[in-house]
């Protein structure tokens, strides 16, 4: 938003390019954040944790039967070496097909009507959990799929109950990568959960006895008309294969040709050769950018960045000597002139050396140009190789693909053949004698205790939730925090130096609006400022209070400011009104007279007086009526005895449409001429930016500015805006005021010094906060 260029002050140290943050930083970023957000967080932790015990209160415990099958891949070898046709080596695929199996239909069916759960109650009409209920219920309001078609002997409500009371409670799982399976079955009997787990993994046993029988004796048959096709077929290939290589005269070298290996050979060397040559071609073209940039000093790094000259003997002492020669030419110099005849010689002993230098650098750039014709003749020759043998290769090459696809296809029937050989056999042999890789490992048995609900898992869960939704909401109320609460976000986003902290004063009492009385010229009633409202009083009666403190580094800045002119008229403004400007305008002046300096203070809001109505409530007649030249100006001053503060208030009888126009013309500037010279100080308390334009009508009356921000409150944007749309304002800006600052929460903002602002470190100076 803002564009204008304005220096920083000189005092403030340079920061670094680099955004990284450090671990310290990002630790006190986290610890700040935890601060700010502690009381949402530990809400939601509660609430969480609530949950919880309601959840654990209304849920009955659950036992667990928990058994373990084993696909046992090396059991009952004693007819065969390899799986038949249909029991390939298991994979992980295989295993989870098997853990499918276990969950089918089949499988749950014949558990049923073997251990007749039909007729158990809990089956067909168990009893639900809240978790359960409410889960149920979603499930009815979502479509779902059709289910697939069941056996006749399952078309029983009572069986199609219990069925999918049994699915819903059953889980099979593999264990690790192993060819374990377990199955575990949720009851709320003990005993019973660990029957129907044991039932699962007879039922599946059975399952697959029965499956693999029917399979080996179908590839029996099916396995002795291909193996009469494939032997025919691979004899044909494999006699391919030989009457190609004889054709061709195909000659194998260990499984590579010969014109494969020299082509890989020149290859390497080809490259070798060319990075030989471009580290050649780089050593020319330094040492002839070193000569062409004229004659090299020895006193300098340059001509030492050429690999040689560190190992030349001659540019060594040569260099040696005219760093001996140019500490004695600055020597004798300093003693008996630049201009003294041994200086002069010196001088030229230090020239014939850069011109032996110049030479001996000539004789070593010769050197490496001859090494790179060499280098360069040596990968053109190589090159002109690599492309003859590369032309030479390539009738070779169309050969090698016709003979790899008939070896191929050889060893694909070959191989082929084997396999059926080998599982016809295998086939055979299990015909009479089939088996099951499956077996049961551990037998289920009647659990001890509960399985579900676990309390310490439901608290730690329900603790966990509790804590990323309070993070989860911190974040968000973070992101949305978009107003001042640090020093450096006010550096930052206006570009500008914050000058003061002002604390928020608590106890202060707000003014009564009064009626304000019908002008009266004649009236002689004493013009006394009002002191009802202690919140404007508070630089007089706690001069040692942190507020008063911050008030004082405002005038400090004043006074310091280094700008072209120097801060005599001092305005105060801000962005929207309530941000306590008028308060700032009245300390700071309040400041200045307690330090025996002459200021006054004018009321320059003319569209909303507020500080007249506060300080003088009765005034008849004000800035306004000195500018038409109704009242001159001592009648219209008003004054506080104890601090000799003077105060011009603003009487606006009726609503000003043209205020700008009043404080931009010849009148106003007149008036703030003869205050300049009255007063040493002048604090114009300024509307606001924001909803007028009044501040940038006079901003040529002005020294310097001081903007007002209100501290979490003032949104960024607004301050933005405001400040971008004043450029005159922006300019003479003598900085920021960070006001109604929360001492006791700053802390938590401030990441790199939370404990800054602590009171105990001002306690020994005085402060009375």
């Amino acid at each position: 938003m803002l564009q204008f260029s304005k220096p920083r002050l000189a005092i403030e140290p340079s920061l670094p390019a680099s955004d990284a943050v450090s671990p310290a930083e990002l630790y006190a970023m986290l610890a700040g954040f935890v601060r700010r957000q502690l009381p949402v967080i530990g809400f939601a932790v509660a609430m969480a944790l609530l949950l919880g015990a309601v959840y654990l209160f209304v849920t009955p415990p659950k036992y667990v039967g928990h058994a373990l099958l084993m696909i046992d891949t090396h059991k009952s070898q004693f007819f065969q070496q390899q799986q038949p046709l249909g029991d390939l080596p298991i994979d992980s695929a295989t295993v989870d097909t098997q853990i499918e199996i276990l969950k089918s239909e089949n499988i749950a069916l014949a558990v049923v009507k073997k251990l007749r759960l039909d007729q158990d109650p809990e089956f067909t009409s168990p009893s639900m959990g809240l978790l359960a209920t409410l889960t149920g219920s979603v499930r009815r309001l979502l479509p779902s799929e059709p289910s697939p078609p069941i056996q006749p002997s399952s078309d029983n409500p009572l069986v199609r109950g219990a069925l999918g009371t049994l699915q819903g409670h059953m889980s099979v799982w593999r264990a690790g990568l192993t060819y374990a399976i377990g199955i575990d079955y949720q009851s709320l009997n003990p005993d019973r959960a660990a029957q129907v787990a044991n039932a699962i993994a007879d039922a599946y046993v059975d399952d697959a006895l029965e499956a693999k029988y029917e399979t080996t004796r179908r590839a029996g048959s099916w396995l002795q008309d291909r193996l009469k096709e494939l032997r025919g077929q691979s004899a044909n290939a494999e006699r391919a294969v030989v009457d190609f290589k004889a054709q061709h005269n195909i000659v194998d070298t260990g499984g590579r040709l010969m014109n494969e290996q020299q082509l890989a050979e020149l290859n390497s060397a080809l490259i070798q050769g060319r990075a030989h040559t471009a580290e050649a071609k780089a050593r020319l073209e330094r040492v002839q950018q070193i000569l062409n940039n004229g004659d090299p000093d020895p006193a300098s790094s340059a001509a030492a960045t050429v690999t040689d000259t560190l190992h030349n003997d001659v540019i060594t002492k040569l260099r040696q000597q005219y760093l001996d020669l140019g500490a004695k030419e600055s020597d004798w110099s300093t003693r008996y002139g630049p201009k003294h005849l041994a200086v002069i010689n010196l001088r030229n002993q230090m020239q014939e050396i850069r011109r032996s230098i110049r030479d001996e650098l000539r004789r070593i750039a010769e050197t490496y140009k001859s090494e790179y014709e060499i280098a360069k003749s040596r990968e053109e020759s190589m090159q002109s190789s690599l492309a003859q043998i590369v032309s030479q290769s390539q009738t070779m090459n169309e050969a090698q693909v016709t003979l790899h696809n008939l070896e191929s296809s050889a060893q694909s029937f070959r191989t082929l053949y084997d396999n059926f050989l080998q599982r016809y056999m295998e086939s055979v042999q299990q015909q009479s004698f089939p088996i099951t890789e499956a077996r049961l490992i551990t037998q289920a048995t009647p659990p001890q205790g509960k399985s579900a609900p676990r309390s310490t898992m439901v608290l730690i869960l329900a603790a966990m939730s509790g804590i990323v939704l309070g993070v989860g909401i911190g974040i968000f109320r973070e992101i949305s925090d978009q107003v001042f609460r640090t020093a450096g976000q006010v550096e930052d986003r206006l570009h500008a130096d914050c000058i003061a902290l002002l604390p928020l004063v608590k106890g202060a009492t707000k003014a009564v609006p009064t009626t304000r009385p019908a002008a009266n010229a004649g009236s002689t009633a004493p013009r006394i400022i009002s002191r009802q409202e202690k919140l404007l009083w508070t630089m007089a009666e706690q001069p040692f209070s942190r507020f008063a403190e911050s008030i004082r580094s405002l005038k400090v800045a004043a006074d310091l400011n280094n700008g072209a002119k120097p801060s005599k008229v001092v305005g105060i403004t801000s962005s929207l009104p309530n941000e306590g400007k008028s308060t700032v305008a009245m300390a700071l002046a309040q400041l200045i007279c307690l330090g025996g300096a002459r200021a006054i203070l004018i009321d320059c809001d003319l569209r909303n007086p507020s500080l007249s109505r506060r300080l003088a409530p009765k005034a008849n007649s004000g800035v306004l009526d000195v500018l038409w030249d109704k009242v001159p100006l001592e009648q219209a001053v008003w004054t506080e005895p104890a601090t000799a503060l003077a105060f011009i208030p603003a009487v606006v009888r009726s609503p000003l449409a043209h205020s700008s126009d009043i404080l931009a013309s010849d009148e106003t500037r007149r008036l703030f001429d003869r205050l300049r010279e009255a007063y040493d100080y002048v604090i114009v308390d300024l509307s606001p930016l924001a909803p007028v334009v009044d501040v940038r009508a006079m901003t040529h009356l002005v020294d310097s500015f001081v903007f007002v921000v209100e501290w979490g409150r003032t949104r960024i944007q607004i301050a933005e805006q405001a400040l971008g749309g004043a450029r005159g304002v922006y300019e003479n800006l003598l900085g920021v005021v960070l006001n109604k600052v929360d001492m006791n929460k700053l802390g938590r903002y401030e990441n790199q010094r939370a404990d800054y602002y602590h009171s105990r470190y001002y306690a020994g100076y005085g402060h009375t906060d």
